[in-house]
């Protein structure tokens, strides 16, 4: 389908937000919805785009022809310079990858849930921030296991709250129930769903 038949988001928000859950909503709801964290994950597996360029640059951070990609996540969150040579290697790789998966899907309604404010695939997309309190995703965070330190590094690595919500085309609140995620997951997908109508150009 072509690009102006569809409507296309990308997905965000800071750690803890919520977004994988409202991609599971959006997908449920007839979305089609690539996560660019799993394309990212790929990418590094041995044979993967960036393995080889990503295992050159941090040999330390591999063990059985393997990247460790925890240990090497703890590294590159607390030393911006790293985490930006990471994302020089991985970029353009998750960005490859995702555009060939694009040009086969047929859904009116993209999604593509990254982790990020920059415009990572170029103009056309409208953005979805998922918004949450902090106190709400530092609490959810450490339910998962994460060690209040690597929470802590995780959430100043990224955008401020306000920084998200000034860059939102929408806004999905996550401050309530899972219920209420529900119901405003499923009315942005029907407003999305409808800009795309037959015979409309709007995305």
């Amino acid at each position: 389908m072509a690009p102006d038949a569809q409507a296309r988001v990308v997905l965000t928000g800071g750690i803890g937000s919520g977004k994988s859950t409202a991609g599971r909503l959006l997908a449920s709801l007839g979305a089609e919805v690539i996560d660019a964290d799993e394309v990212g994950h790929a990418v590094l597996e041995p044979g993967g785009v960036a393995f080889e360029a990503v295992a050159a640059r941090w040999p330390d951070f591999v063990a059985d022809q393997a990247i460790d990609r925890t240990a090497l996540g703890r590294l590159v969150f607390s030393d911006p310079a790293e985490l930006r040579a990471l994302e020089s290697l991985t970029h353009p790789a998750i960005r490859s990858t995702i555009r060939q998966r694009l040009a086969s899907v047929e859904a009116r309604v993209v999604v593509v849930e990254v982790p990020l404010l920059s415009d990572f695939l170029g103009d056309g997309w409208r953005r979805i921030v998922v918004d949450t309190p902090d106190s709400i995703r530092k609490e959810r965070l450490l339910a998962r296991g994460m060690t209040e330190a690597d929470v802590d590094q995780r959430m100043a690595a990224q955008p401020s709250r306000a920084e998200w919500l000034e860059a939102a085309d929408l806004v999905l609140d996550n401050a309530g129930t899972a219920e209420d995620l529900a119901a405003a997951v499923a009315a942005v997908f029907q407003a999305l769903r409808s800009s795309v109508g037959e015979g409309s150009k709007e995305v």
